[in-house]
């Protein structure tokens, strides 16, 4: 009997990474949460983000939850580690993945402190969207984040990404904040105009 393997499967088998001249993104591993936790330590990481990743339960719990969506095809979590220095930096995913919409979302992504600015979240975005457009052939690439992070929303546009509407009270924050998330994105017709402005160096 031939094996049948999923959409999923065929894109993201097991051992499955990314790579550019400056970072490494491998499948996230449980084991990942010892060098998580010293990166996780500052408070100021996680005023936008969902779940306050500083508390090690926490951590344990989202890396666990990354990997049984993982698991259900729903999500593959990386860990993105800097290839000067063999250091882990943090994680990102692609999220919400669609392909009969031929849709795809880049997010969950937290950097240490240390790599923050530094250029590896550019590095970062450039492998999953090359692999997003010219190898899954998705349609549209989107991120959201919330409307209240300006570092983000400016890095988001130094990218190359468009923006697009606030989507209000969208979320639950860990402070009892309802968020209003702004949601940006690629489409296919825009991607390689996209990638020789924005990313000429790593072409």
């Amino acid at each position: 009997m031939v094996e049948v393997i999923s959409e999923y499967e065929h894109f993201f088998p097991a051992g499955f990474q990314l790579e550019t001249p400056r970072v490494v993104l491998r499948l996230l591993q449980p084991d990942d949460v010892d060098h998580f936790l010293p990166l996780a330590q500052n408070k100021e990481i996680w005023k936008y983000f969902v779940k306050e990743l500083d508390d090690p339960q926490e951590l344990h719990s989202w890396v666990y939850v990354a990997l049984q969506e993982r698991a259900q095809h729903k999500r593959m979590p990386f860990t993105v580690i800097d290839k000067d220095t063999h250091e882990v930096c943090g994680s990102t995913s692609f999220l919400n993945i669609s392909f009969y919409d031929k849709r795809i979302e880049i997010g969950s992504t937290w950097l240490g402190t240390p790599f923050i600015g530094t250029g590896v979240n550019r590095q970062a975005k450039f492998a999953l969207l090359c692999y997003a457009f010219e190898v899954m052939k998705m349609e549209r690439v989107e991120i959201k984040t919330d409307n209240l992070n300006e570092r983000s929303k400016s890095a988001l546009l130094k990218v190359g990404m468009v923006p697009e509407g606030v989507l209000r009270s969208h979320m639950q924050m860990h402070s009892n904040r309802r968020r209003d998330s702004i949601y940006f994105s690629i489409i296919r017709n825009e991607w390689e105009e996209r990638k020789m402005q924005f990313f000429p160096d790593l072409i």
